[in-house]
Order: C-alpha cells, then sequence, then structure tokens
C-alpha cells in the first residue's frame, strides 16, 4: 500500500493480539433463537434436524481453519478451540472471531434447506460470539465439562416441561410443577407420569455433540496404477461423556490437549 498523508489514522487501531501460549475458545450463540425457533415450527424439546444442522455449520469452520482442535456444541450455541500455539491473524482477536462468526453464519443459511426442505427460511438467523483464553489444559477441560453439565440439566428440564405442556397443562402450569425439583425428581416425573426412561433418550440430546478429527486410513491410486495407502484426519460428530477422564484417554488423536 502506498504511503501518503492520510495513513496516520492507522495508529487508531488498537493492538488486539491475544495472550500466547493459551487455548483460544471462541463461543458462538444464536441471537433471540427462542423467537427464531418460535417461527421456524422447531419441535420442542428438542429438534434433531436444528441440532444437525449446528453440527454441520461447525463442521464447515472446522474444514475451513484448521487451527480448530475440538468443538462441543448444544443447543443454539458452539464451543470451537484453536490450539495453544495457533498463530492465526497474528491471534488478533477482531480477525479471528469475525471469520468464525460469519463463517458459521452463512453455513447456517446455505445449508438450512438441506434439514429444513419443507420450511422457508422467513428471516437470516445470526450469532454472537466471544473468546475466551485458557491457559492451562485442565482449564479446558474444566470449561467443556461445564458446557456439558449445562446441556445435561437444561435437557432434563425442557424434557419435562415439555412432556408436561405436551399432556394439557400450561407452561405456566408445567413451570410450577417443576419449581424446586432436583434431577431425581424430575426423572421419577418422566418415567411414572410418562413413562420415559430419560436415559433412553439420544445422546445428542443429552449430552450435546462433540467435534474431533479422527485419522482413518485411505487408499489412493498413484500415476503408475499402484494403490498407496495414506492416512487423512477427518471431522467426525461423537456424543460421549466429555466430563470423565476417560474420554480424553480413549481418543489418541485428542493427545495434543493431554501434554
Amino acid at each position: 500500500m502506498a504511503n501518503s498523508k492520510f495513513e496516520y489514522v492507522k495508529s487508531f487501531e488498537k493492538d488486539e493480539s491475544l495472550l500466547p501460549n493459551t487455548w483460544l475458545v471462541v463461543r458462538l450463540d444464536g441471537r433471540s433463537f427462542h423467537k427464531f425457533s418460535i417461527a421456524h415450527h422447531f419441535e420442542k424439546p428438542n429438534d434433531s434436524r436444528a441440532l444437525q444442522l449446528m453440527n454441520k455449520c461447525a463442521m464447515a469452520v472446522m474444514d475451513e481453519v484448521h487451527d480448530i482442535v475440538i468443538g462441543y456444541g448444544e443447543s443454539d450455541e458452539f464451543s470451537l478451540v484453536l490450539k495453544k500455539n495457533s498463530s492465526l491473524y497474528n491471534r488478533r482477536e477482531s480477525k479471528i472471531l469475525t471469520t468464525i462468526v460469519s463463517l458459521f453464519s452463512s453455513n447456517y443459511v446455505y445449508h438450512w434447506k438441506s434439514y429444513f426442505p419443507n420450511q422457508e427460511l422467513k428471516y437470516p438467523p445470526s450469532f454472537d460470539g466471544r473468546i475466551i483464553l485458557y491457559p492451562a489444559d485442565q482449564n479446558l477441560k474444566d470449561y467443556l465439562s461445564w458446557r456439558q453439565a449445562d446441556c445435561h440439566i437444561n435437557n432434563l428440564y425442557n424434557t419435562c416441561f415439555w412432556a408436561l405442556v405436551h399432556s394439557g397443562k400450561t407452561e405456566q402450569e408445567a413451570e410450577n410443577t417443576l419449581k424446586g425439583t432436583v434431577s431425581a425428581g424430575k426423572n421419577e416425573l418422566l418415567f411414572s407420569q410418562f413413562g420415559i426412561n430419560y436415559n433412553d433418550l439420544p445422546k445428542m440430546y443429552r449430552k450435546g455433540s462433540i467435534l474431533i478429527r479422527k485419522e482413518v486410513a485411505t487408499i489412493k491410486t498413484n500415476t503408475e496404477g499402484q494403490e498407496i495407502m495414506r492416512q487423512k484426519k477427518i471431522i467426525s460428530i461423537i456424543h460421549e461423556d466429555v466430563i470423565k477422564e476417560k474420554f480424553w484417554k480413549d481418543h489418541a488423536e485428542l493427545e495434543v490437549l493431554l501434554r
């Protein structure tokens, strides 16, 4: 860029480099998604189409941003974790955040029809985002555990709430019924009144979605017609208990997180 007398305006830009040697967690949240879900007739308490669409968007972002090592999503939020030594955009906060939020949002619109073929997109969805820094590996594990615990608490409540509403209670009556109850009481309510064993519900609802990169063997044919086996990393969606240490031990591909 040619120098000019106007170039001094660049001096007003603030230094926004994120701290080095820290995990970068980008958390995206659907903006006013309660209203959005009503307008687009999402099934309650969970709409598998909406959750799968969120997963698809996160996979698209991971496919584009190679520094993302793991993702976790539930409801209308997704957390994407960039490796500690990431130098993406020289760790400039606004560049990282706006790139990931815009990629996620545009993919949501782009893939909408694949998951809601009979539902017109009535207005553009939007997502907000933030970046949180975690210096220690245990901090990161605890963050992911917190989000999964939040998923369980919210889903158990919503499953009870909508079971009561679908049975004929008003939303206020359902709220009053659940007021002050604990997990054991909610599980008993589901089983005794509706014959629902909470543990039999899809894991995606109860545990959320975890995105990781797995190495798989692929066979390609070279120019001489010979078959060559190569290792390729693909993005996989799993629904497991991230809170227990067993998760980290079972996934060798996440060894980078266990240094």
